[in-house]
């Protein structure tokens, strides 16, 4: 099934004047989107926007109804175009590969893919022979057209044809109907929808980009699927800029550059997890030294709770509900502990400890926990998505009167951290109430405003994601933009009624009854581990100065210049300055490459002149030199390399 799901605000554009209408007439006329742009004079029309929802060009609605079409203009057009290149494809690997079944094929970010179970094992090389069977289908234009049947008709059908995949998934839907689309006769697919009316009309400026396994339904117990990805576009400049910025990414794979700095590794004997080597693991302490410290300075008290905590905890807190499948079990003495998966109700439990007064409030709690997440094999990436990664999370206890300077003093920090980091550009998520969720409407509606109204005045823009709040509160995300143009969530704020109450918290209030604490849970990186990812993949290796876990290499042209490198050397150790020392008995030129595969960004070049003069040569990794005196030099790096305040 191909399921594409437009954006929950829908930008509606000024792409044609007055097509926008609006009937006066008491009686109710039926037109169809073809009739629409037809009526309206619109030229290549691919779909129409109906009351804020995308339809078929084939769909019928009053004439009083609000519609626009939609062309290639539009913001909905890209991803209904790419939702028909996924049939095609899916049509094309049916046609080449007899006895295909089909599974699922969402767009997704800057393109689609479809899951297919096939005999044939797909390859790179079969890339081309797909892609022309594609534009096959495309010039035999073969019209599209979308019909319901009765959930049983629809079952028949697809069991009829042995798609097993579709017959599980319409078994698993409670409605009474389904959608499916057909290209003429040669090909049907269970789909909710829209597509372009003719298969021709699909871009041809479109690449198979690369072929991987995927579970079905992301089950390891479940069928091996092959999962063929793709990206589309309207333009070819688009389709070649996109392409450009996939060899850039794949340029700045982490994990690549993660072994070339020597950093850490990856092995099965500990699926997602890191082993950090000793300069990766520098890497990761000045990143959490530099967050201790921006957390301290805005008035935060660490703590440290327990790694394993009895599932009756998690049941009071109603995750043993909700995220059980993903925790990490282990049993002794005939109890059963759960490794944690998130830290935030053993902040609640240090919280209890003591009676409080509204007068201790908001009461900042900081973690850099250690946390353990069951995640699926299959969707483990590098330290992108592992199994066992540190958050630096934090839980501030406040009254409800303190949410709105809360919220803005975390912007705040957060702003600051970000910017010390390189990302001076985000964007904001504001995701309201999930349609599982505990607590009332009157709770969540409380919960909403006031989150809604501090961001607002903490002078941040933000998109409303519907339905996408934790199932305890309302939240906001924070999304960077990397020098790929590339979106990464990172930071969270959630405001929490819930969980304080459901683990009997509170605070004597200032009319002297117990009260509930509210609870923000928020973090700026997320998890630590995929952060540096981010970091690397974003500066393609060449960190700020301040980050590289190695910040200067000494490296001497000749032996007879051992002394001094010494010396030098163990004044940069003195002044705090990351060095290391290399008087191997190699050419220079070898040292450069050497450490400028590994991204040392500073390299001081020791020879003959250097040590008579007592000079020393600093070398920028892209090539540029600067030769000054030997104390000179010392108070230099040591500005240069000092962590941001």
């Amino acid at each position: 099934m191909v399921e594409h799901i437009l954006g929950k605000d829908v930008v509606v554009s000024s792409i044609l004047t007055g097509g926008t209408t609006k009937g006066s007439s008491s009686m109710i006329n039926e037109i169809s989107g073809f009739d629409f742009a037809k009526k309206h004079h619109i030229k290549n029309v691919l779909a129409i926007l109906l009351d804020g929802n995308a339809v078929d060009l084939s769909a019928t609605f009053p004439e009083s109804a609000v519609a626009e079409a939609i062309t290639r203009e539009h913001p909905a057009a890209l991803g209904i175009m790419r939702h028909t290149s996924a049939h095609i494809m899916a049509q094309a690997l049916g046609e080449l590969y007899p006895g295909t079944k089909f599974a699922i094929g969402p767009v997704i970010e800057n393109g689609f893919y479809y899951d297919v179970l096939c005999d044939h094992q797909i390859v790179p090389d079969d890339f081309a022979i797909i892609e022309t069977k594609m534009r096959s289908i495309m010039d035999e234009n073969y019209e599209i057209t979308r019909r319901t049947l009765s959930k049983p008709e629809a079952l028949k059908m697809f069991s009829d044809l042995g798609e097993t995949f579709k017959v599980e998934l319409i078994s698993d839907l409670e409605v009474a109907e389904v959608s499916i689309y057909a290209h003429s006769d040669k090909f049907i697919d269970l789909c909710r929808g829209p597509h372009l009316p003719k298969t021709g009309m699909a871009s041809r400026h479109f690449k198979i980009t690369k072929v991987s396994g995927s579970y079905w339904r992301g089950d390891a117990k479940r069928a091996v699927l092959q999962r063929i990805y793709a990206t589309s576009w309207f333009s070819r400049e688009d389709l070649e800029a996109h392409l450009h910025n996939l060899a850039e990414a794949e340029k700045r794979d982490h994990r690549k550059i993660g072994r070339d700095m020597g950093l850490f590794h990856q092995q099965e004997e500990a699926v997602g997890s890191v082993f950090w080597h000793p300069n990766g693991w520098t890497l990761f302490n000045i990143l959490r030294d530099y967050i201790r410290k921006c957390v301290r300075q805005d008035g935060y008290l660490e703590v440290c709770t327990p790694q394993m905590i009895d599932r009756s905890l998690w049941e009071a807190s109603g995750h043993w509900e909700k995220y059980r499948e993903h925790m990490f079990i282990a049993e002794s003495e005939e109890r059963i502990l759960a490794i944690k998966p998130m830290n935030c109700p053993g902040a609640v439990q240090i919280f209890k400890q003591g009676v409080k007064s509204y007068r201790d409030l908001p009461l900042r709690m900081a973690e850099f926990g250690c946390c353990h997440r069951n995640e699926p094999s299959g969707s483990l990436y590098g330290i992108m998505r592992v199994r066992s990664f540190t958050q630096d999370d934090a839980h501030i206890f406040c009254t409800p009167q303190q949410i709105n300077s809360e919220t803005k003093k975390f912007c705040q920090l957060l702003v600051k951290i970000y910017d010390a980091l390189g990302f001076s550009s985000f964007s904001v998520k504001f995701s309201d109430r999930p349609a599982a969720r505990t607590g009332s409407d009157e709770i969540w509606d409380l919960a909403e405003d006031l989150l809604r109204k501090a961001t607002l005045e903490s002078g941040l823009e933000f998109v409303t994601s519907k339905g996408e709040g934790a199932f305890y509160g309302p939240k906001l995300e924070f999304v960077l933009k990397d020098k790929l143009g590339r979106d990464w969530q990172c930071g969270t704020l959630q405001v929490d009624f819930q969980m304080p109450e459901r683990l009997g918290a509170w605070y004597t209030g200032e009319d002297g009854e117990k009260h509930h604490p509210i609870m923000l849970h928020r973090a700026v990186l997320g998890s630590l581990e995929r952060f540096i990812g981010i970091l690397l993949e974003n500066y393609a290796g060449k960190l700020p100065l301040w980050l590289s876990p190695v910040q200067i290499v000494v490296a001497t042209i000749t032996n007879q210049q051992d002394e001094y490198a010494q010396e030098f050397f163990a004044a940069l150790k003195a002044r705090n300055i990351r060095a290391e020392l290399d008087s191997r008995s190699e050419k220079i030129s070898y040292k450069i490459r050497y450490h400028s595969v590994a991204k040392v960004p500073l390299m001081a070049v020791l020879g003959r002149t250097e040590v008579e003069q007592r000079q020393i040569t600093i070398r920028n990794i892209d090539g540029s030199q600067e030769t000054m005196l030997f104390s000179e030099a010392l108070d230099r790096l040591e500005k240069l390399c000092a962590a941001p305040d």
